[in-house]
């Protein structure tokens, strides 16, 4: 297969990708405008009259922050290769990739170099290796803070939880039996392992499953390549980072009088369900406000007021990306425009 063919072949599979991602998504809409009669639609339009925006602009500044965050931690993983890009640039390339991805699932990593190389001159090849470590990171950073979130869930998240299984299922395991069963499957995919995986290696799923957990492996090997004071600020970052995605729910919460109770515990149960969403549909839209929703109705918050919650938290994020990431989108494309003419002139 010729390389022209490939990239076709890759154009139309982000195309195919995003009908379904946005399909996925306004599919939720429909569906959830379907189930409310007029009553519903007029609270939920009520909560959003009456919320204090004041705090959802405080929720906005918090999400830029995450972003700047992400823009520190970034500039950390050039060090070892002896690259320095300015935070400017690289604050500026990270919102346009989230832009991008708005656009095209996975099209905002390649606007991310491409704009770094356009600011920095840095070469795509290197700045997509930072970009591939961090992505690692990111996947086993959020699969321990789902662990954690499960493990730390409590009260009426938990009681809620065991409801719901308990109205789809006639008897529920213990947390005995849940541990044992996780021990026993641990040792199980141990001796698995040991015994039959370099012998499987030779069909192309097992090897490509093998590369993926080498190279994330490798991937947070590589941070403490970064030297004691740079791994630990790395490690610093990602937290802040998660903290400050939970601390955004907390702060929408205080926009409306009936969530504003609601604490730490609630803010991160509500971070996992809208995590879930942003992952079924392109940016989350549509099944992140319903999930949101669905996690406020676990601390018996009103069905309206949960869904304007939901779409204010989501709104308020994309919002900032949108307006953040289209500025900087323009002055890259100017940067990019005074170079083409630079070197024009010198020719």
């Amino acid at each position: 297969m010729s390389d022209a063919t490939k990239k076709k072949n890759s154009r139309w599979g982000d195309v195919l990708r995003l009908v379904v991602f946005l399909g996925v998504g306004v599919f939720f809409i429909y569906w959830f405008l379907l189930k409310l009669d007029a009553e519903q639609k007029a609270a939920i339009w009520q909560s959003f009259r009456e919320a204090d925006y004041w705090w959802v602009a405080v929720a906005m500044l918090c999400a830029l922050l995450s972003h700047f965050v992400r823009a520190l931690r970034w500039q950390l993983l050039f060090h070892p290769i002896g690259l320095r890009p300015s935070l400017t640039h690289t604050f500026g390339s990270v919102v346009v990739a989230y832009l991008g991805n708005l656009a095209f699932p996975r099209a905002g990593e390649v606007m991310r170099c491409a704009t770094l190389r356009t600011s920095e001159g840095i070469p795509v090849e290197k700045s997509l290796g930072t970009v591939v470590t961090e992505r690692l990171i990111d996947m086993l950073a959020f699969a321990l803070v789902v662990v954690v979130g499960l493990l730390a869930m409590f009260g009426k998240a938990k009681d809620w939880l065991y409801d719901t299984l308990s109205e789809r299922f006639t008897s529920l395991p213990n947390m005995f039996m849940i541990g044992g069963t996780l021990v026993a499957l641990a040792i199980a995919a141990f001796l698995f392992y040991k015994l039959f995986w370099k012998r499987l290696l030779h069909i192309q799923f097992f090897k490509k499953v093998d590369d993926l957990v080498r190279g994330m492996i490798d991937g947070v090997k590589s941070i403490f390549h970064l030297g004691g004071r740079r791994t630990a600020l790395f490690i610093v970052y990602s937290v802040v980072i998660y903290l400050l995605y939970i601390l955004g729910g907390l702060i929408i919460f205080q926009a409306f009088d009936e969530t504003k109770w609601l604490g730490f515990t609630a803010a991160f149960v509500v971070y996992l369900f809208g995590s879930v969403g942003m992952t079924f549909s392109q940016g989350g839209i549509g099944v992140y406000p319903v999930l949101v929703q669905l996690a406020l109705d676990i601390y018996g918050i009103p069905m309206e007021v949960g869904a304007a919650c939901g779409w204010m938290l989501w709104s308020s994020q994309q919002a900032v990306v949108i307006t953040v990431g289209a500025a900087f989108l323009i002055y890259f494309s100017l940067k990019k425009r005074q170079q083409t003419r630079k070197m024009g002139g010198e020719n």
